[in-house]
């Protein structure tokens, strides 16, 4: 890991947590597959599938429950 790029999962709005855990997913998919060129080979195989959409969707979802309960659900 070459840069700390998180330094809080706390969020100001239940939208800014969704779009953290959208980053995060999308940053645990660049630390399993670091090099851009197989990474964009590998789109096209999912970019079409209803499971492999299916499948990106639930990891998002995992990191939304994460980041809601470090923000105490954005209750006051």
């Amino acid at each position: 890991m070459a840069d700390t790029w998180l330094p809080s999962l706390i969020t100001t709005t239940p939208q800014e947590g969704f779009e953290l855990a959208i980053t995060l997913s999308r940053r645990g998919v660049k630390y399993t597959q670091p090099d851009m060129e197989t990474l964009k080979k590998l789109r096209a195989d999912y970019a079409e599938s209803a499971d492999g959409l299916t499948a990106a969707s639930q990891v998002i979802a995992v990191n939304f429950q994460t980041v809601a309960a470090a923000n105490n659900y954005w209750r006051p």
